[in-house]
C-alpha cells in the first residue's frame, strides 16, 4: 500500500469499481446504519451563486465512521444554463481521515454521485415499492439516467421490461442487446404512464413538472431523482410519501416536495418513512398504495464512496500521487 495524498480522475474511479451498483448499495446501507447509531453526521450545506447564471456552487461536508473513517467535503457546481455539452453538475470530493484529520485525496465525483443516487433508488425499488417491480419507466437520457440503467442491469436482471422517455428525444448510448431485458423507447409520456408500470424513475433536470396526478396509481412507485419533475397534485395523490431523509435542506431545496412544503401545501408529519425506516425498521407499503419517493441526495454517501475508492487506490497504488507535506512536518526544531 502506498500512503499519501492522491487525485483520482473519473477514469480512475471507474477502474476502481466506483460505478458498481452493488458496492455502492453496500456503502449506502452501511452509512444508513451508522447514521442511526450516531456515527455519521451531515451538517448543513452552504453555497455561493455562479456569476451570470441561475446556477450555484455547493460545499457539502460530512463525516462517516465505521469502515469508512472519513471526513470530507463535496464541492459541486450546478450549471443549469451552461451550453458547453459538459455535465450540468460538476463535483470534486476532498477526503481526510476522520480519526486524525490526515488528508487522503481528491476525487472527481460526477460518476460517484450518479452511482450513489442510483443505489438509493435500488433500495427504494426493493423496499418501498407496493408490489414486486417488473416493469420500469425511466425518464431522461443523461448521466443520472445512464447510472440508473446500469444499476437496473446489475441489480434487477429479472425485470420484464424497461422503457424510457426523453423530452429532448435523445438516444441512450447503450447496446440494447447487452441488456438482460427489453429496452423500449417511448415517444409519448402520457401513453407510457397509462401502461401497467410498477415504477417510474425521473432522472431529468426539468424545472417544471412532468408528472401530474394521473401518474400516481395504486401499486406504483414514483422515484423523483431530478429537479422539479413531480407536480404538487401528483404528490398529493400519493397514499405514501417516502424520503431518503428530511432535514434542514427542506427550507432551500428546489426539489418538488420541499417546494410544496415551503408553499404550505405539505406537512412534515405526512412523511411515512425514510431510508432508516426502510432498511432498519422494516417499513413497507401496502400492495394497493401509490408511493412517492423523494431522493434529495445525501452527501454523507458521497464521502463514504469517495473514501472507499481512495482506500482501494492506496492498496493498488493507482491514481496520481501528489506531494502533500504540511509545513509543520518540516519546520526546524
Amino acid at each position: 500500500m502506498t500512503e499519501g495524498f492522491r487525485y483520482l480522475s473519473r477514469q480512475d474511479v471507474i477502474a476502481l469499481g466506483g460505478t458498481l451498483a452493488q458496492a455502492a448499495l453496500d456503502d449506502v446501507c452501511d452509512v444508513v446504519t451508522l447514521m442511526r447509531h450516531h456515527d455519521a453526521e451531515m451538517p448543513a450545506e452552504t453555497h455561493v451563486s455562479l456569476t451570470g447564471q441561475r446556477g450555484k456552487a455547493y460545499a457539502l461536508p460530512a463525516r462517516v465512521g465505521g469502515r469508512f473513517n472519513a471526513a470530507g467535503v463535496k464541492w459541486t457546481a450546478h450549471r443549469p444554463d451552461a451550453e458547453d455539452n459538459l455535465p450540468q453538475a460538476m463535483a470534486l470530493t476532498l477526503i481526510s481521515r476522520a480519526d486524525n484529520g490526515l488528508p487522503l485525496g481528491l476525487v472527481e465525483s460526477g460518476a460517484l454521485t450518479a452511482t450513489r443516487t442510483a443505489a438509493v433508488s435500488a433500495l427504494a425499488l426493493s423496499h418501498a415499492a407496493p408490489r414486486t417491480v417488473q416493469r420500469v419507466l425511466l425518464l431522461g437520457a443523461g448521466v443520472q439516467a445512464m447510472a440508473h440503467l446500469d444499476m437496473l442491469r446489475e441489480l434487477f436482471g429479472n425485470l420484464r421490461e424497461v422503457s424510457w422517455w426523453d423530452r429532448r428525444q435523445r438516444s441512450l448510448p447503450v447496446d440494447s442487446a447487452s441488456l438482460p431485458w427489453p429496452l423500449v423507447n417511448v415517444e409519448n409520456l402520457q401513453e407510457a404512464l397509462s401502461r401497467d408500470i410498477d415504477a417510474v424513475i425521473t432522472c431529468t433536470s426539468a424545472a417544471e413538472p412532468l408528472l401530474e396526478a394521473e401518474a400516481m396509481r395504486p401499486g406504483r412507485l414514483v422515484i423523483q431523482v431530478g429537479y422539479h419533475e413531480v407536480s404538487f397534485a401528483a404528490i398529493r395523490c400519493a397514499s405514501r410519501v417516502v424520503v431518503d431523509l428530511w432535514g434542514d435542506f427542506c427550507e432551500t431545496s428546489a426539489k418538488s416536495l420541499f417546494q410544496m412544503y415551503r408553499a404550505g401545501e405539505f406537512s412534515r408529519e405526512r412523511v411515512d418513512a425514510d431510508l432508516g425506516n426502510l432498511l432498519l425498521d422494516g417499513w413497507r407499503p401496502a400492495a394497493g398504495d401509490s408511493v412517492y419517493f423523494s431522493s434529495f441526495g445525501l452527501n454523507v454517501f458521497d464521502i463514504a464512496l469517495a473514501s472507499r475508492v481512495l482506500r482501494l487506490a492506496a492498496e493498488r497504488d493507482t491514481g496520481t500521487l501528489l506531494p502533500f507535506f504540511p509545513e509543520s512536518a518540516h519546520a526546524p526544531e
